[in-house]
């Protein structure tokens, strides 16, 4: 049977922030478009903090997003689920691919995987891993993360903005990793497992996370997860076109301001920028009242596919 996600199933979908900044104009595009396509249909909505690397994450600020999305108006519909907590589930994850003979231990450095590619730079992180150490480490080196065998068939989904995807893994990514060695189990696993046991079944998100899409959609078929329905939106980019990055150019949406008050004129633009058409007469409304009107009007089919950024009116 095709374990996709039937469409008669309830709609549970998710929104799973990285604390690692704080949560700005493109983290709320992606909160809000997750909780309109679940909302509408009737079904739930999960929140998820995505602190796996800990190192990574900034004290004080998952709890900083909480009370903002709350501020807003937001409401899910189970306890908050910490990926920090839950490293034993990863483990155990990768342990079974391991059995299946469909994970080992790597040796190779970054160096050392450019160092195999002729041609012009392609950069690190679009080098297909050539498998040197599929049989084995050489002698003399320690392992440094644990890599998922990956086939050259084809992977493609239908995404509900962006359409039609594929790719083949071996052309774009190669054996990918799902644990370093040091520790942090990778992004890839750890979502994976955890949207199989949330029961997510609709994942909306912002389209830089689009490529990843089918390494995650690989991962599931070979534990035996469903496949969810997927949805990548737009990105909020600077004025300059770049794209917002926590790090360098992202601005707390709180930051300066009384959300209590304001957080009605933000959501107003946020839906303008997702393709929604609030009427005039809601200019001006609490946060909760316009999230209300949005979840009963919203239109999936309005959603642009073209990132630009983010002017708040």
């Amino acid at each position: 049977m095709d374990s996709t996600i039937l469409k008669s199933d309830p709609v549970v979908g998710r929104f799973a922030p990285s604390p690692t900044g704080p949560l700005h104009l493109g983290s709320l595009v992606a909160a809000l478009g997750s909780y309109l396509f679940a909302k509408h249909v009737e079904g739930r909505w999960l929140l998820r903090i995505e602190d796996i690397d800990l190192p990574r994450a900034i004290p004080g600020i998952a709890d900083d997003m909480l009370f903002t999305l709350e501020i807003l108006g937001f409401q899910w519909d189970a306890e908050v689920i910490y990926q920090s907590r839950r490293t034993e589930i990863y483990q155990a994850a990768l342990q079974e691919l391991i059995d299946k003979g469909m994970a080992y231990m790597c040796g190779c450095s970054r160096a050392e995987i450019a160092a195999t590619v002729s041609g012009p730079d392609f950069g690190d992180d679009e080098i297909p891993y050539p498998g040197l150490c599929r049989k084995g480490i050489p002698s003399g080196k320690a392992g440094r993360a644990y890599r998922v065998k990956v086939d050259d068939e084809v992977i493609d989904f239908d995404d509900r903005v962006v359409g039609l995807y594929n790719q083949v893994l071996t052309d774009c990514c190669g054996d990918f990793v799902i644990q370093r060695a040091d520790g942090p189990f990778a992004y890839h696993l750890a979502v994976v497992v955890d949207d199989a046991a949330g029961g997510i079944n609709q994942v909306v998100r912002g389209s830089d996370l689009l490529s990843s899409t089918p390494r995650q959609i690989y991962l599931q078929r070979l534990i035996g997860y469903p496949t969810p329905i997927y949805a990548h939106l737009p990105l909020v980019t600077a004025p300059d076109g770049a794209k917002l990055s926590k790090r360098e150019n992202a601005v707390s949406i709180s930051e300066n301001t009384d959300l209590r008050k304001t957080g009605g004129n933000l959501l107003l633009t946020a839906l303008r920028f997702l393709g929604q058409m609030p009427p005039l007469f809601l200019n001006g409304v609490p946060a909760g009242e316009l999230l209300s009107w949005a979840v009963e009007n919203f239109k999936a089919e309005n959603i642009p596919q073209v990132s630009s950024p983010f002017f708040v009116s």
